[in-house]
Order: C-alpha cells, then structure tokens, then sequence
C-alpha cells in the first residue's frame, strides 16, 4: 500500500469508531496511477472501446487529466456495457463493464474502502481480501467440519445478490466509516449509472451493483458484514447452546451448528434478515442437511465455491470429510473444453496446443487440490479424447494414433492435470485453535 494508505489502514486499525473526512481528496494522480498498476489490463472495455494499450500509450497525461477533472468535480461517471455469460445451469450471469477510466478510479476509491474496513472484518470472510482466497475458505470449512463437534450444515444461496443489494442500506453502511459527502456521492453515481443492454437499450438500476465492476467486491463484503456476519457473530451465537460456525466468502457462505435445532432456528431466521435488506433466499438451494461422521453418505452433501463436501470412510475405517469437483462445475468443464476445441482445431499446433495447456492449468490451478484426483484424471481423459477426436477431423484421413497425439504434446510441452500438493496458506496452530474452540 501507499504511505497514504498505510496511514488510514492505521488509524482504522487503532480507532475502530473514527469517521474518516477528506477522502476524496485522496484521489490524487499518484493514488490513480497506484489504481492502474493493481487494474486488470486484460479485462474486457467498456462501453467507449477503450483498451487499456491504448490508454497506457499515453498513460502519464491521461492519470493528469483525470485527476485534474476529479479535483475539480468534473468528472462523470459513464455507462456501463452489459454482457451475460453461461452459467453452469444453463442460465446466463449479468455483467456490467464499466470504462477503463472508471475502472481506474473504483480501483482507487475500492483500496481506500479496503483500508477502512480489513479491520472490521470478521475472520470468517474470505472472499476478495487480501491474503485470503477460495482455497483456504474451502480448505478452513473441511478441517473445521472434521475435527470440530458439527452435525447439522445449512448451505444458503442468495438469488441475485449483486443485483438487489440496496443502494440506501449500502449508504448508510458506508456512512458508518465515511464522513466524506463527495466520496459517497462518486460511489453512488457508479450505483446509478445507466446501463446499456446489447441490444442498446438503457436503463438506470434501482438496486445492486455491476459484477464486472472494480468496486463491486468490497461493496458487497461491506453489505454482508453489516446484514449477515455481525448478525450470526453478535445475535444469533449468544443464543446458542452448542457450536456454530459460518464460513462465508462474498455471497457464498455455509453454516455449520452443532444441534438441529439450532439450526432450524437460523434457517428460519435467515429468510427475514436477508429480507430486511433486499435480499432473498433461492429455495431450492437453500436447505438443512445431516452433516456427521456417525451419518456417512454421498448422499448427505453439500456444495461450496465449486467442490462437493461429503463423509467417507478411509482406508483405515475412518471418517474423514472429502471434496471433489462438484458435478455441476465437472459438467461445465467437459462441455467447456469440448466446445473449445472443436472451434479452435482448424489452428496450428504451435497455437493451438500451448492455448489448451493454459485453459487446462487454470482449471488445474483452482480444482487440483488434494483428495480430488478422481475428477481431475477423468476431466483430463476426456480433454484428451476430445482432442485426439477433433485433430483427426481436421482432414478427410487420420493424422494421429493415441500414441502419436502424446508425443506430439509432449513436444509442446503440454502439462498433466495430475494432482499436486496444495499450495493453501494456512497457520495451523490458529487453524487448531479455530477448531478447538468452536468457532
């Protein structure tokens, strides 16, 4: 971080109740060109086309002039691109692209919020934080879950999170810390901003914030820390008489109780909570399920951040709490890669082979996680058979064996999905106390 951000990291660290002034005034050139080094130069334009080689040609008097126009307060925040990509049920996801400027802008106002609010968040948060990831949420619920006197897992799914968040709830939870009228103003023009559909139609939201959007993840850590951790943290676990524990990252989160009861009684609570501040409950994927190593069954499940938890016995007799790819992200691989390559297999092997060993070390890099081997060695297989079928169509006769395609791989340095040990950074004497204690 910068000193100037160092400092407000400080004193939110050692003032919990301060109300921070003169924040906007933090937008100087230096924190904006700080805001494009942490931007994702590869992310897609937004709705002017502007691409980030082409801002960076003159990237010292473009950071000028925006930052002159937000001193000034003459800077206005543009539309923003909407897209929709696939989901794994066949759904598509709304994304909104905000312009580069803007991007760079809510990058900088995103790692103020972050300054401000690290130290309010609960340990329980792992998404979009730093030092944090998907890994270790994942990898913190499995050992918590083994070692820890759980029974019952109520697994929630909020419908439409991004989209429905409140825009006068998240003011006012920003005002919490905020005491600065410009800032919020500027955070509350990006809400408003109108958005234009592919088929060019506007509309100005009443609700949410874009997913696609710089800001968008700190905005909706702050709006679950105020509407669902403090709650779970400060109503719901002094009632309780057994264990509880909640694992959350963004909107994602499971919570583990020790007793049935209890867990119904959060499970109807949650509804009314969530709903107090827009938000709702999918039905259908929210549930309580019987989570024990004394109950083990696949068929007594549950699914987080992409992978399967069940009990299984070892190969000792032992009960022990397994992940694997769930089936809906196995699903979505197959078709994903089999797609791929049948659009791309008219490419030259130069091309073609080091642009699928990419795709498959980044699904290797999130899934291949230890336990998993089973999913990983099946997905890989059958990327395997999807290529050896797709080069032998690319010409009337037959171009390669089994064995050929191998070799031919091998030459250009394609990796194997097989599994690794996992790169988790994880403190295991805090991790054991974490258990221990029931958290």
């Amino acid at each position: 971080m910068t000193t100037e951000l160092n400092a407000i990291a400080f004193k939110a660290q050692t003032h919990r109740k301060h109300r921070f002034q003169n924040l906007y005034g933090q937008l100087t050139a230096k924190s904006l060109f700080q805001g494009w080094l942490n931007l994702n130069k590869s992310s897609a334009a937004g709705i002017d086309g502007m691409t980030s080689s082409v801002y960076e040609a003159q990237l010292v008097d473009n950071i000028r002039h925006l930052a002159a126009r937000l001193a000034n307060k003459q800077y206005r925040v543009s539309d923003v691109k909407r897209v929709y990509i696939p989901k794994a049920n066949g759904k598509q996801r709304p994304l909104g692209l905000p312009t580069l400027e803007d991007k760079i802008v809510q990058q900088s106002v995103s790692d103020i919020l972050q300054s401000l609010w690290e130290p309010e968040f609960k340990r329980f948060s792992y998404g979009y934080r730093p030092n944090k990831s998907a890994h270790q949420a994942v990898h913190s619920l499995q050992m918590n879950l083994q070692y820890g006197s759980y029974g019952y897992v109520v697994e929630a799914d909020i419908k439409g999170f991004f989209d429905n968040m409140n825009h006068t709830w998240l003011l006012k939870m920003l005002s919490q810390k905020v005491e600065d009228q410009a800032l919020l103003n500027l955070i509350n023009q990006w809400l408003k901003a109108r958005v234009v559909e592919p088929d060019g139609k506007k509309h100005k939201p009443q609700a949410g914030t874009p997913q696609g959007g710089v800001i968008s993840p700190i905005l909706a850590n702050i709006y679950l820390h105020y509407a669902l951790d403090l709650w779970f943290e400060k109503q719901i676990k002094p009632r309780l008489q057994g264990h509880a524990m909640l694992i959350r990252y963004a909107d994602d989160f499971v919570v583990a109780f020790q007793y049935k009861d209890e867990a119904k009684m959060f499970y109807r609570a949650l509804s009314s909570r969530l709903n107090k501040f827009n938000l709702e409950l999918a039905a259908d994927k929210t549930s309580i399920k019987r989570f024990s190593r004394f109950y083990l069954s696949q068929a007594s499940h549950f699914e987080f951040l992409g992978f399967r938890l069940y009990w299984e016995a070892d190969f000792k007799g032992e009960a022990r709490v397994r992940r694997e790819t769930s089936p809906k992200k196995h699903r979505l691989a197959l078709s994903t890669f089999y797609q791929w390559i049948k659009v791309n297999r008219h490419k030259r092997l130069n091309n073609l082979i080091p642009a699928l060993n990419r795709k498959v070390q980044g699904f290797r890099n999130y899934f291949a996680l230890s336990g998993n081997s089973r999913s990983i060695d099946n997905i890989l297989d059958r990327i395997l058979k999807s290529l050896l079928k797709w080069l032998n169509r690319r010409s009337q006769r037959k171009s390669f064996t089994w064995k050929g395609m191998k070799s031919m791989l091998k030459h250009f340095g394609f990796q194997s999905m097989r599994v690794r040990k996992p790169r988790v950074v994880v403190d295991w004497y805090d991790e054991r106390a974490y258990v221990l204690h029931g958290q």
